[in-house]
């Protein structure tokens, strides 16, 4: 199991399916995120809250420090029922658009690592507010299928600034890059991959998954390719033998900022 440092694979299950949940802490992924949210009917959510709550009371089933065991919530019943529980690692925050929200959270579930998402415009309008909103504030990643109904975008180019917007506010508040929302098609694997490959350009950083089968698509997406290993690697080593900024014989430029991608990369590449 990698850190959560440097996890790229994020599955969702519902949390009235407890089953479902235990067979996901086996799935391969690096975080499991318990929904209380969305994936849950209306007359399921005390159910799946009760549920959830007893599954992340039992050591012997959640190990947060093997697989990492996330909530997404869905009010503050939720959050005062979970907060303090031994298996919590995270709780995911929904459709969040103010830094106060966070800030009441955090009141309620003291040590709880964070992480709001953004599912509206008001919310892209004040994502670095959000981001560094309170030091149990870990991550921040977009919602996109609200984010796509109130900015009546379709496709992934629609999406490109409010995701370039996330990344900048992540970056500037200091927190990791944030990660891709759940691509919603999980039999369409090749749109899975090319759809990754466009925010990893973006500097998103893994991916929230729906289904196991979109594990392995996501992974490898992510992760540097053996090109991209070598390439960091001589770039590595020349800084070692050289100091200041410098030419490579093929012509690739190399100073602090290069080598920093570079370390970068092979500290990914050796995740597992």
């Amino acid at each position: 199991m990698s850190s959560p440092e440097v996890a790229l694979t994020w599955l969702y299950v519902p949390g009235d399916r407890p089953g479902v949940v235990r067979k996901a802490l086996g799935s391969g992924a690096d975080v499991v995120i318990v929904d209380l949210e969305d994936a849950v009917a209306p007359d399921r959510k005390e159910y799946a809250r009760k549920a959830t709550a007893e599954l992340l009371s039992d050591p012997v089933t959640v190990d947060p420090l093997s697989v990492p065991v996330h909530v997404r919530v869905h009010g503050e019943d939720d959050v005062k029922a979970l907060a303090g529980l031994p298996g919590l690692a995270g709780m995911r925050l929904p459709k969040i658009t103010h830094a106060a929200s966070v800030h009441h959270v955090a009141a309620l579930a003291p040590g709880v690592p964070l992480y709001p998402l953004l599912e509206s415009a008001l919310a892209i309008e004040h994502a670095y507010s959000i981001a560094g909103a309170h030091h149990a504030v870990r991550g921040v990643a977009l919602g996109e299928a609200d984010l796509r109904a109130d900015l009546g975008v379709q496709g992934d180019p629609g999406l490109d600034w409010p995701r370039s917007r996330v990344v900048t506010a992540a970056r500037a508040a200091g927190l990791d890059p944030p990660v891709m929302s759940v691509y919603p098609d999980v039999r369409d694997l090749s749109g899975l991959r090319s759809s990754c490959a466009h925010g990893r350009d973006l500097g998103l950083l893994g991916r929230t998954a729906i289904h196991p089968r979109q594990l392995p698509v996501i992974e490898r997406a992510f992760r540097p390719t053996a090109r991209e290993v070598e390439a960091a690697e001589q770039i590595l080593e020349a800084s070692r033998t050289e100091a200041g900024a410098q030419a490579l014989p093929d012509g690739r430029f190399v100073d602090a900022a290069v080598v920093a991608t570079a370390e970068r990369t092979l500290s990914l590449a050796r995740r597992r």
